[in-house]
């Protein structure tokens, strides 16, 4: 991903730096007691550091026989370590310096906080045996290289995986988006065209009657499966967070009102999908039951403990007593596609109608800040 290209710049950056620090180190020690084997060691390393910033920087080639082969190649240049120094190493550092670290942060850019500590552990006991601990015991363990290594490995991996959620999320929202933009223009020439010429053929229709009238009929019945589809929308990703907002913003037509807050609504997206489903099928039935033209408004609070939409008519109303019969009979329209997605998320749905006085469905739902992502 392109997020994570910084991170193997970084990797790449302290893999030179540290080898020019292995080599300053070694000019220094004079050698140590093997120069030849010492400056081949150094040899490979530099070999080595070259051939992972060109292979870390292809993404096809970062996978498991890389990290394992960089893992390989950073442990046998460690363990060389006792040879090459011979006396030099009491008190000193590795022929490999802080060059070692650089398989730790490539394992955790790669795989995260676990395969980071993964790494800093193979590493860190490599370390520790060519120090003689096992053999001498740990009363003078050296930590600090062992410490530095487990947080680089833990901390890195754990920043790269964070990363890479922001990019999913962020070319999610850019997908939802550009996919609403561009339904939004064919609704647009669709209402302006075809759906207008439909109207006109159904107005007609039912005017002349007899054979004209069925026609026009079925031209109604035309316009508004053709409203219904332009109105669809993706569905909302099932993990991680989603904008409700972005989601109601979908159902916006020539038809259909929709005010939100001007802030991200961020909801787990199981939630803002079930919400959001909630009120296509509130609108459905506007459709059903009021007509196709008919006016709809579709509200979104956020209280910051609750998350309430409101979708309202000016339709006919509902009669007392008519849900709970058509739930009874069977008809579960209400009770399942919007009762039932908001009771499965903990929530409640009001509905105030009457006679004449149109209909309005308020679904409440409980959404805790932890839960916003």
């Amino acid at each position: 991903m392109g997020m994570e290209v910084p991170f193997w710049r970084t990797v790449a950056v302290f893999r030179v730096a540290s080898l020019g620090y292995a080599a300053l180190l070694l000019v220094r020690a004079g050698g140590y007691e093997h120069p030849a084997a010492a400056w081949t060691v150094i040899g490979v390393m530099a070999l080595w550091t070259a051939a992972t910033i060109f292979a870390y920087s292809v993404e096809e080639l970062r996978g498991r026989p890389l990290l394992a082969a960089d893992m390989l190649v950073t442990v046998g240049c460690l363990l060389s370590t006792p040879a090459i120094q011979g006396p030099h190493q009491q008190g000193s550092m590795p022929i490999t310096a802080t060059w070692m670290g650089g398989a730790v942060l490539a394992w955790g850019v790669h795989g995260g906080r676990r395969a980071g500590a993964a790494a800093a552990a193979i590493v860190s006991l490599a370390d520790l045996w060519t120090r003689d601990v096992f053999g001498s015991g740990a009363g003078d363990l050296p930590v600090n290289g062992t410490v530095l290594l487990f947080l680089a490995g833990v901390l890195v991996g754990h920043v790269a995986r964070l990363a890479r959620q922001a990019e999913a999320r962020m070319q999610q929202a850019i997908e939802l988006e550009a996919a609403g933009r561009e339904r939004e223009r064919l609704a647009r020439g669709i209402h302006d065209s075809v759906l207008q010429v439909l109207a006109l053929v159904q107005r007609r229709g039912l005017r002349i009657g007899g054979e004209a009238a069925e026609l026009g009929r079925l031209a109604g019945e035309q316009e508004a499966a053709l409203r219904e589809l332009v109105r669809l929308r993706p569905e909302a990703p099932t993990a991680g967070t989603a904008d409700l907002g972005a989601l109601l913003r979908a159902y916006s037509s020539g038809t259909v009102t929709v005010s939100t807050p001007a802030t991200p609504l961020t909801l787990p997206a199981r939630t803002a999908g079930e919400m959001a489903a909630a009120a296509g099928a509130a609108l459905d039935n506007v459709v059903r039951h009021c007509g196709a033209r008919a006016p709809a408004w579709v509200f979104a609070e956020d209280d910051g403990g609750t998350v309430t939409v409101t979708v309202r008519d000016e339709g006919p109303g509902i009669p007392a007593g008519l849900l709970e019969q058509a739930e009874a009979e069977g008809r579960l329209g209400v009770a399942q596609s919007i009762r039932g997605r908001i009771a499965d998320l903990g929530g409640t749905v009001t509905v105030v109608s009457g006679p004449g006085r149109g209909t309005e469905i308020e679904m409440s739902v409980p959404v805790s800040p932890s839960a916003r992502g």
